[in-house]
């Protein structure tokens, strides 16, 4: 009787063992490109062991512990895989070849029942599959027993790979400064969905961000604005809070934050407006400007007439911003702005008239286009290349320019046609300062509507271009413009969830907007236990067609 009780309780567990995970669901987001789950489970706890098979993944294998620390509480060690014991251990391996079509940016991901496995031929792509793994553990089942906790996570196999080469989001710090902890947790946001790339507007009108040691009148002066606009910027007559606001990073900062994205795989780009937008640097220096002045620091939103002067002494004090700027950031891509640039005081200066004449420029916008250029070649004399906005293609496109295309897709179809790479950002899918749900609970937002679901229907590959020129589409970026954003906890709200919506419109080549939905869940627990704000209701008024 007793022989029968036990094997009974024998099969009892060993069905529950075999199936626990049999109606197991991805959770990972952005969907990987092959998955499939297997029999049983894997068990990470107190005894796991992390090992690394070569040198160059300890600090990566000290990433992950930290992680599970911060996250779980729970402590594991790292070690040498010659060292590390045959089971229970997740090993981390670089490989020549990880599978037929895999690229550089790809891995594979193996959990069984005794280990975990994440192979891939670089760095980048092995934290990619951290991050799979980490995700798995956020969703997994998690058990306690007395102080000790345990995460069984489902046996699958992951081959995946990114879509697009870059991936990008964006932040405006100049409008609405936030600190350094935060864009630290925003950047591990990113890092979660697989982005490889951080866009960081640091100067605008209303205020210049980044401390440059050549002119530190730039953060004593151009990082300080009077007042700020109450209340939409759109509705007059318009109303001030008569409160002081400003702040800047210094080089250490920044310094610091550069190495925490770079150890997070990620490319931090910075963006110096240029020629429009830029009173905050021309309430520091109006000999800058083409009319005297005076300027200040803007207290509201929009589009102002006054930008820099085509005179030489502006080249010289950009091109000395921009020689600190590249000592701060070692990405290949330099962001010139070149976005809502007035013409109007250029028409009636007469020192950009003359610039007009002696270079044999047709009008304005060819000045524009000589401006651009001027920069772009400064920078492609220290190895770097240059990205701005689609107005850059106004007058002529700079030779070596990437163009980001917001007003739509025709600024990056225009530069995919003339050989040029372009990054896709519309307004239409991809600005985060939108409305994203008709509730009445909204924050106050600038305008427009893109749900989650239109957001996820976006393919950044226009269906006008041959297939040579579909290759110039670099990917795609959100846009995060903060005029209306003024703590962090509203940055995390305008955010999330479309982060996650653009993550795998970025990575992903099998999108399934049902499928999506039934991740979010899962993930909506997620931004609960990491401690991240976001909008609960996405779905409520949704559309695609809005």
């Amino acid at each position: 009787m007793r022989v029968a009780i036990f094997l009974s309780m024998a099969i009892v567990l060993s069905l529950y063992s075999c199936c626990k995970h049999a109606d197991n669901k991805p959770t990972i987001i952005p969907q990987p490109k092959e998955l499939k789950f297997g029999r049983y489970s894997f068990k990470l706890d107190q005894n796991t062991v992390i090992a690394y098979q070569e040198k160059s993944l300890k600090d990566m294998s000290g990433y992950f512990s930290d992680l599970l620390i911060s996250t779980f509480g729970i402590t594991l060690k790292t070690m040498a895989f010659d060292d590390a014991p045959a089971t229970n251990t997740i090993v981390l391996r670089l490989a020549a070849e990880i599978k037929e079509g895999i690229g550089e940016e790809g891995y594979v991901l193996i959990v069984k029942e005794g280990n975990v496995i994440i192979r891939a031929k670089t760095q980048s792509g092995l934290f990619y599959g951290i991050q799979s793994l980490y995700q798995l553990l956020l969703t997994g089942e998690k058990v306690e027993d007395g102080t000790e906790i345990s995460i069984v996570i489902p046996a699958l196999e992951i081959f995946d790979e990114p879509r697009f080469s870059y991936r990008g989001m964006h932040l405006d710090v100049a409008r609405h400064m936030f600190p350094v902890e935060f864009i630290k947790k925003y950047i591990d946001l990113l890092a979660l969905y697989k982005f490889n790339t951080f866009h960081w507007h640091l100067t605008e009108d209303q205020g210049w961000r980044i401390e440059i040691k050549k002119y530190p009148e730039l953060t004593e002066i151009g990082s300080m604005r009077k007042e700020t606009l109450i209340g939409h910027g759109g509705k007059q007559p318009f109303k001030y809070d008569g409160e002081p606001y400003g702040g800047y990073y210094t080089q250490d900062e920044i310094k610091e934050i550069v190495d925490y994205a770079a150890k997070r795989q990620i490319t931090v780009i910075p963006e110096i407006e240029m020629p429009g937008h830029s009173l905050a640097a021309l309430a520091t220096y109006p000999d800058l400007a083409c009319t005297p002045g005076p300027f200040e620091v803007a207290t509201r939103w929009g589009v102002f007439e006054d930008i820099y002067c085509t005179k030489e002494e502006t080249f010289e004090f950009l091109e000395n911003v921009l020689l600190e700027v590249m000592e701060l950031f070692p990405s290949e891509y330099i962001h010139i702005g070149g976005d809502e640039a007035p013409k109007a005081r250029w028409k009636e200066c007469p020192v950009c008239q003359e610039v007009i004449q002696k270079e044999g420029l047709k009008d304005e916008h060819e000045l524009q286009s000589y401006f651009i250029q001027r920069m772009e070649k400064f920078l492609n004399s220290h190895g770097r290349k240059i990205i701005g906005w689609d107005e850059i293609l106004e007058g002529g496109l700079a030779p070596n320019a990437t163009v980001m295309s917001w007003r739509g897709t025709e600024g990056g179809i225009a530069a995919a046609k003339q050989g040029h790479d372009a990054i896709m950002t519309p307004g239409s899918h991809c600005y985060f300062d939108h409305y994203q749900s008709k509730s009445d609970t909204e924050p106050l937002a600038i305008g427009g509507y893109i749900t989650l679901e239109k957001l996820y229907s976006y393919d950044p590959v226009p269906d006008t271009l041959t297939p040579e020129e579909a290759n110039h589409i670099l990917g795609a970026q959100g846009n995060v413009w903060t005029e209306y954003m003024k703590t962090p906890e509203h940055v995390e709200y305008m955010v999330l969830p479309r982060l996650a919506a653009l993550s795998e419109v970025n990575w992903s080549d099998k999108k399934d907007w049902n499928r999506f939905k039934n991740k979010m869940d899962y993930h909506f627990r997620i931004y609960d236990d990491l401690g991240y704000n976001y909008c609960d209701h996405p779905y409520e008024n949704n559309n695609s067609n809005n």
